[in-house]
């Protein structure tokens, strides 16, 4: 049993670090925070049940085009809001209220559009029989949808660390002012930033049936409270993090859904309580030296 949860739980780990590395991205590079980023996920999961249902388009290619999709949808979002809290006195607290009310609207709208049913894609889709590692047999649609999140994972790293805009990137990440000061074109990267970061919630939203089981519009804030648990646990601002934090939020749901299954729901708040008050900056973070 306890080897079954490790291996189930990193297999989660891999596909929640998807789910947080968005979210990490663009705190990272904006330090806003976007509560409406599982109500992206979950309009990534519908999309996919929809052009499942219609078109019998395998998830795979759903999610290339909503990538594409999220991410075009995201520029003009950027430039429609973002700027002016970048400009805010207080950045964060602005986008609490702004997201959180996108948030709502977002749920809303799907809720009127699709009903408040489970919606859910065959598992089969993605291959059928289980897959065996170690002895131990898991199900094809968690290996497969925790193979696209490492290959996610990698692409991100590859835009971060071998790209000029990902220099770019990475420079505003250190310093906004600096960044600016040498004539780096803050809004041009940000805005791609953001649209990324929304590409990567659809993404994860495409598998969201296979390793939630169903989706609902109602369940964007229980994904956020799962995606803030993560990256706190890996670092906040650091996208890379997210991988760590995934794999260690993954494995300890595993291991409460195996042994402590009645306090598992818990579970991302024990972690984010936990770090909180043992390593504020997160696992990887650095200790800042005060005066």
């Amino acid at each position: 049993m306890l080897l079954h949860a490790a291996l189930s739980g990193l297999v989660f780990g891999f596909y929640f670090t998807l789910v947080g590395l968005g979210l990490n991205l663009v705190f990272g590079v904006m330090r806003i925070v976007n509560l409406a980023h599982g109500d992206f996920l979950m309009l990534g999961a519908y999309s996919a049940f929809w052009l499942f249902g219609l078109y019998h388009l395998h998830p795979l290619l759903s999610a290339a085009c909503v990538l594409v999709v999220f991410t075009l949808v995201g520029l003009p979002l950027y430039y429609l809001v973002v700027p002016r809290l970048l400009a805010a006195r207080d950045s964060e607290m602005l986008s609490l209220i702004l997201f959180f009310g996108l948030q709502q609207m977002i749920e809303a709208v799907t809720s009127i559009a699709f009903g408040t049913t489970e919606r859910s894609i065959p598992g089969r889709v993605l291959g059928s029989g289980p897959v065996r590692l170690l002895g131990q047999a898991l199900p094809t649609s968690w290996v497969f949808s925790a193979g696209v999140s490492l290959a996610a994972v990698a692409l991100v790293y590859v835009y971060l660390y071998q790209t000029r805009l990902g220099m770019l990137t990475r420079a505003v990440m250190v310093s906004r002012e600096e960044a600016v000061a040498t004539g780096i074109d803050l809004h041009r990267v940000c805005a791609i930033a953001f649209g990324l970061g929304l590409g990567l919630a659809g993404i994860a939203g495409v598998f969201a049936p296979f390793m939630l089981g169903s989706v609902t519009p109602a369940i964007g804030p229980e994904i956020n409270i799962a995606a803030f648990a993560v990256i706190v646990v890996g670092t906040l601002g650091n996208p890379l993090g997210t991988v760590l934090g995934g794999i260690v939020y993954g494995v300890s749901l595993m291991l409460m859904q195996t042994y402590l299954s009645s306090w598992a729901n818990l579970l991302p708040n024990l972690l984010l309580i936990a770090v909180l008050l043992v390593r504020p900056t997160g696992l990887l973070g650095r200790r800042v030296r005060r005066a």
